[in-house]
């Protein structure tokens, strides 16, 4: 089984690969191949997966270009309540340490705190759980 997220970013390396748009149902295959792959170890053989469709709205687009880093692992999104006091976005930003923030939703919600949404950049190599 694989993500959302993991077919996006299979459309992605497709794209990178070909210059083509593949619709999601055509980069499955690509996407378990991965999965397979990232599993199993698997180094030093052919795998081949079909892709069989390009009908893409235009408008899905952009949520497949947001998706896809999720997918390989490059970005993290996070929801953490802030205590609404100067200081707390400079605390927050300290904790996250060097990573670049690619997304950033503020919603205030009392006196005492406020609600962010926020996509930080991770790099493949790393969970992104940990950031």
């Amino acid at each position: 089984t694989v993500s959302t997220d993991e077919i996006c970013a299979a459309i992605k390396d497709i794209y990178d690969d070909t210059r083509s748009i593949t619709e999601p149902s055509g980069a499955l295959g690509v996407a378990g191949i991965k999965k397979y792959v990232e599993q199993r170890g698997v180094s030093g053989q052919t795998l081949v997966a079909i892709d069989s469709g390009a009908n893409v709205n235009f408008d899905r687009l952009r949520h497949v270009a947001e998706r896809a880093e999720l997918g390989e692992g490059r970005e993290a999104i996070i929801a953490v309540t802030i205590p609404e006091q100067p200081g707390s976005f400079k605390a927050f930003c300290e904790a996250i340490g060097k990573r670049q923030i690619t997304e950033f939703n503020y919603r205030y919600h009392t006196d005492r705190e406020a609600h962010i949404f926020v996509g930080v950049q991770t790099h493949p190599e790393n969970d992104p759980r940990s950031a």
